[in-house]
Parts: C-alpha cells; sequence; structure tokens
C-alpha cells in the first residue's frame, strides 16, 4: 500500500471527528480536504482546525478584547512545544465564554474539544507536526497582536493599506506557508523551493483579501470588524464607522472595488504557485486550484457589483459555477489549464462546455 494510500497512524474516531468537524465549520476548506488524498487530506485537516481555533476567538464580539488577547497567547503556549501549558487549561480559560449547549455552534465544539483536536495532531509524524507549528503558532501570535492594537476600539479597524496586507499575512500569508512547509518535507528542487516560498504567502493574501472584499456587511455587523482601510474610506469621504450607511453607499463600494483590485494583484503569483506546488504524499492541484479558481469568480462579482458587500445580499458565485468549476478540475483539469480556465472565469460565469463524450 502506498503512502498515499495509508491514513496517519492516530486514533481513527478521533481523525474521523475532526475530519466532520472542517466540514461544519467551512465547507468551503472542507472541499479542499475532500479532493485532498492521503494522508495530506488529514494533515491539512487537522493543520487546518489547529489555526480555525485561534481564528473563532479572535472573532469572537462577545468576548472582551484583553481577554481574547489572553486566551490567544494561552493558546499559542498550548502550540509550544517547550511549554507545559495543556489544551485542557486553555479549555478552562475559555469556557466561561462558550455558547450554552443549545445555541452550540460547530465553531465553538471545535474550540470546547481543541484537547481532542490537539490530541490527533500530535500523533502525526514529527516532521508534519514541525511543518504546521511555527506557521500555526505565526498566525495565533499575530492575532493577538492585532487583537491588542485595537482593544479600545472594540473590534479592529484596519488603518492602511499596508496594515491591512499585515493582518491577512497573519491570518493566511501564514496557512500559504504551513501548506508549503508540508509539501516540502522532502527533497525538492532549490530554485523549486525558492519559487513556491516566494509565493506561497501571496497565495494566501489573494484568498484572504478576497474574503474581506465580499464581507465588508457580516464582517461589520457580525464582528464589529472593518478591514476596508481608514486611509481608503478617507480618500472616498467615507467614516470608517458609517461604512454601511446608504448615504456612503456609492463611496464605499468605490472602496470594496479598490480592495477587490489589490486581492487581484496577487493572482499571477498566486497562479505560480499552484503551477509549481509538488503533486505528492496525496496533495493534488484540484484542492488549491478549486480555491484559487473560485476567488478568481468571486473578484469578478465583486467588481461588476461591489455594492453588494455592503448589504446582507452580499457577493457570491452560482452553486451551478462552483460545480462546474469543481467538476472540471476534478475530471482532469491541469497545470496547464489555469491561466486559460482563469481567463474564461474573469470573462463570465463558468460552465463546462458539453464534450462529444457527454
Amino acid at each position: 500500500m502506498s503512502q498515499q494510500d495509508e491514513r496517519p497512524r492516530v486514533d481513527q474516531a478521533d481523525l474521523q471527528w475532526c475530519h466532520e468537524s472542517v466540514q461544519g465549520v467551512s465547507r468551503t476548506f472542507a472541499l479542499t480536504v475532500d479532493v485532498l488524498d492521503e494522508p495530506m487530506s488529514s494533515y491539512i485537516c487537522l493543520g487546518y482546525l489547529v489555526c480555525r481555533i485561534a481564528d473563532t476567538v479572535e472573532d469572537a464580539s462577545h468576548i472582551p478584547p484583553a481577554e481574547q488577547a489572553t486566551l490567544l497567547r494561552t493558546y499559542d503556549a498550548v502550540l509550544d512545544p517547550e511549554d507545559e501549558t495543556t489544551a485542557e487549561s486553555f479549555v478552562d480559560s475559555v469556557e466561561p465564554h462558550l455558547p450554552d449547549e443549545d445555541a452550540m455552534t460547530d465553531d465553538w465544539a471545535v474550540v470546547r474539544d481543541s484537547p481532542r483536536v490537539l490530541r490527533t495532531f500530535q500523533s502525526l509524524p514529527e516532521d508534519v507536526q514541525r511543518a504546521i507549528v511555527p506557521p500555526a503558532r505565526e498566525l495565533v501570535q499575530g492575532m493577538a497582536e492585532f487583537v491588542e492594537r485595537y482593544e479600545d476600539d472594540g473590534g479592529l479597524r484596519i488603518q492602511t493599506r499596508s496594515e491591512l496586507e499585515e493582518y491577512c499575512y497573519y491570518a493566511a500569508g501564514t496557512v500559504g506557508n504551513l501548506i508549503t512547509n508540508l509539501v516540502t518535507r522532502h527533497d525538492v528542487a532549490a530554485d523549486r523551493r525558492r519559487r513556491l516560498y516566494d509565493t506561497a504567502e501571496e497565495f494566501g493574501l489573494l484568498l484572504q483579501l478576497v474574503n474581506i472584499s465580499k464581507d465588508v456587511y457580516d464582517d461589520y455587523t457580525a464582528e464589529d470588524n472593518v478591514y476596508l482601510p481608514a486611509e481608503w474610506l478617507q480618500d472616498a469621504g467615507v467614516p470608517q464607522e458609517e461604512v454601511l450607511d446608504d448615504e456612503h453607499e456609492a463611496s464605499a463600494a468605490s472602496v470594496v472595488r479598490r480592495t477587490a483590485e489589490f486581492a487581484g494583484s496577487f493572482l499571477d503569483d498566486a497562479q505560480t504557485y499552484l503551477e509549481t506546488v509538488p503533486l505528492r504524499d496525496g496533495n493534488t492541484l484540484e484542492a488549491w486550484a478549486i480555491p484559487f479558481l473560485l476567488a478568481v469568480g468571486t473578484l469578478r462579482e465583486l467588481l461588476a457589483r461591489p455594492e453588494d458587500a455592503l448589504s446582507a445580499t452580499g457577493v457570491k458565485i452560482s452553486r451551478q459555477e462552483v460545480l462546474a468549476v469543481v467538476t472540471e478540475m476534478s475530471s482532469g483539469g491541469d497545470r496547464e489549464a489555469l491561466g486559460e480556465l482563469r481567463e474564461d472565469i474573469s470573462a463570465g460565469p463558468y460552465h463546462r462546455t458539453p464534450s462529444s463524450a457527454d
């Protein structure tokens, strides 16, 4: 049996629970995990859950910022191999902030059961843990730093383009490095390795900036965060606290467009990353090409109707297009086709052209 056919030698009930948990907390990332083969599917699943625990705490507007930062620092200590802080002590600290059982969400269930996540993670091969822990800790530390930076504001209030890029690095650029650490654990030519690390962060920044551009309404109403930079809003005559006011819709939409265009500046590097990433240990092109191509489609919709990001309407691509992209990549889409697929999706909603076999 090949390495790709084997799941990591961990408790299978715990591992299955982790895979099911990813399905609950992120349909988008669950899609990535589903189209990876083993063992990479489980490596990425566990790496994602380790990061998601911190993300849930950082997004929790019901927790005072100072307490959020303390919880994140505690969780960072749990991840530190040299620290004796336990996952159980982290859960004890977070317990007063957990929802009641009848209001428990999938995200908070993962936080509550973080000892199970970390026990499963610590059963993975040591080289896998070494690949995941440093970027995961950098993510946690960056989130704690941002929460502390805006402690007096309640939620995050990004001020400049450079600060936006800094936040996106911590939230997603680190994840790009995490993925790259995993896929370069074995021999990789020096020029290929350099090209991967030169573009890994940009791959993460693209995806994060697309989310920030399309989720302005939800980020503000649900989490009290404004990621559209204050300097860009000021250029458009929009006070940051009034980003969703009807009277500023056209001006705020111009900033959504500007943010989406900033996201688009990372498309070339992200494509280079996909054209370079090794496909072994269960890694597959479709796992990363699908979110890339869906981001391309979302950018198309954002640039066409940026005002939708400022209301509950939201910005999204159709399920039909998602299915078409997934079907295309899962039925033999290769690196050489990425550029053409990107152009097609940028031009309009993507629908697979029936072949003669169809």
